[in-house]
């Protein structure tokens, strides 16, 4: 071969590459660009003060999405708390072209018009932790209710023989989370008939710690050092409020949560929480994104959502859900449940001034 031809072919070879390079660019562009490929999946969660949407929903969800489903994108977002801000976010997803969205509301009546709108066009949106008003295709969450239950059942027996006899203070969740009020509804089933009074209730908007300690703090003002005999917390976040006030005051009672937050776990460990509940993220997680996933590529998701559920609102019914349970963690079961699933390893949970007090309760 002469350099020149040697050149053409080197020329052409190099023209091909370099169109086959722009061809690859573009389609790779579109799935991460615009989403109107099809393979793309929008993850909107609702804020970052509860550290589990970072540390384990987001991903879980990502990862169960790329092991199904190797060339799909997952586009995400947090509205830290700002409804206006996940409302952008699931409008610029529409405009993007993304045809399945995960959606865990940060104010689940605010959606509804944002839901039906996706719907009308063509859009799948799987409710996520919390259920969103408006036509929603699936639903994965927890039974809520028996959650609150749970809760009201462990600072019973967290108060033993004088449970009776006890005045409890509840600082409940956001009232715009629509798991908040079935959180409420379980406890009280079960502290209204087994306490003497609940003497002082509050919600609680974003779940704020600071909200929580501030609302604690006016409680204990209210009713006395001694007026009270323990609390219920709607979530660990707002549990670590709560115990800081109680603290301040040096009034040491039984307190409750839920998340199985990480200071929750060494709270617990160290005699400050009397227990939180644990949800396996993991599966609620998981059954999300292969909810999503078959969406995506119009499969069925009946075997994924043997359950039906109505909108809160009751507009909407029927709607295909997978409601997961879930269990009271103390200090005697940490090592059974949460060390065990993996959830934080022993030396996770027993750092700091939590060290010693693993070491006596015998969590390693």
């Amino acid at each position: 071969m002469n350099v020149w031809t040697r050149r053409v072919v080197i020329g052409t070879a190099a023209v091909s590459m370099a169109l086959s390079v722009a061809a690859c660019g573009k389609a790779g562009d579109g799935a991460k660009g615009d989403g109107g490929d099809g393979r793309t999946i929008g993850l909107l969660l609702p804020e970052n003060k509860t550290t589990r949407y970072e540390t384990f929903d987001r991903p879980l969800i990502e990862a169960k999405i790329k092991a199904l489903c190797d060339d799909c994108t997952v586009k995400y977002n947090n509205a830290a708390q700002e409804t206006q801000t996940q409302k952008k976010q699931f409008d610029a997803l529409i405009t993007q072209g993304v045809k399945v969205i995960i959606l865990d509301p940060v104010d689940y009546k605010a959606t509804k018009s944002w839901v039906n709108q996706a719907a009308r066009k063509g859009v799948k949106v799987v409710a996520y932790d919390r259920l969103a008003e408006g036509d929603i295709s699936a639903y994965v969450s927890y039974n809520n209710e028996k959650i609150g239950r749970l809760q009201g059942e462990a600072l019973v027996k967290a108060l033993g023989d004088r449970a009776k006899d006890s005045s409890v203070v509840m600082i409940n969740g956001s009232p715009t989370d629509p798991n908040a009020p079935f959180f409420k509804k379980g406890a009280h089933s079960v502290l209204d008939k087994q306490v003497k009074k609940i003497a002082y209730e509050q919600d609680i908007p974003d779940w704020s710690p600071d909200e929580a300690n501030k609302k604690m703090a006016a409680a204990i003002d209210s009713l006395g050092n001694d007026g009270f005999q323990g609390v219920y917390s709607a979530n660990d976040g707002m549990a670590g409020g709560i115990v800081t006030a109680l603290k301040q005051q040096g009034v040491q009672v039984p307190v409750g949560g839920q998340d199985s937050e990480l200071a929750g776990l060494q709270r617990i460990v160290k005699g400050e929480q009397a227990f939180t509940i644990y949800k396996q993220i993991k599966p609620e997680a998981e059954t999300t994104a292969e909810i999503a996933v078959r969406l995506l590529k119009g499969e069925k998701t009946d075997s994924l959502t043997p359950t039906k559920v109505d909108s809160l609102s009751g507009e909407v019914k029927g709607i295909p859900a997978k409601l997961y349970d879930a269990q009271i963690v103390t200090k005697d079961n940490i090592a059974s449940t949460i060390i065990k699933d993996k959830v934080y390893p022993a030396s996770k949970i027993c750092t700091g001034d939590a060290k010693k007090a693993c070491e006596t309760a015998g969590i390693k």
